[in-house]
């Protein structure tokens, strides 16, 4: 279970991480929106992030990514990247290929991932720098 919280916490980061490069700005109903989340699942996310200190949320409802939370978000997405590239690489369809992507890139540690990261650049994967 705490597997599945901590897996959910980095969607979330990540996502907001995304709207927030993408939009400029990010709401809770925005996150809702682009996970297809109810808005008060998304609200208590937002409570339990906000406690844990990974966003900050000003008196307009707008949600900033913490410094513990941006680097959270950007190794995930990071991740998301290289894996999405590399299997699209490979012929797998993007659409998949971002699907299995967010699945792996929660599971593997810091130094498999480092190793992968390593040999896909090495052989010139197509990979995100």
């Amino acid at each position: 279970m705490k597997d599945r919280i901590f897996e959910s916490k980095e969607d979330y980061l990540e996502t907001i991480l995304i709207l927030h490069n993408r939009n400029g700005e990010v709401r809770s109903v925005d996150i809702a929106a682009e996970m297809e989340f109810s808005k008060p699942s998304v609200s208590v996310a937002m409570k339990n992030l906000r406690e844990e200190g990974c966003i900050s949320v000003d008196k307009n409802g707008y949600i900033t990514l913490t410094r513990t939370g941006r680097e959270i978000a950007e190794r995930v997405y990071e991740r998301h990247l290289l894996f999405t590239s590399w299997l699209t690489s490979m012929g797998v369809p993007e659409d998949i290929a971002a699907e299995d992507a967010c699945r792996i890139e929660h599971c593997l540690s810091a130094e498999s991932y480092a190793a992968i990261k390593k040999y896909v650049h090495k052989h010139g994967e197509g990979m995100p720098k």
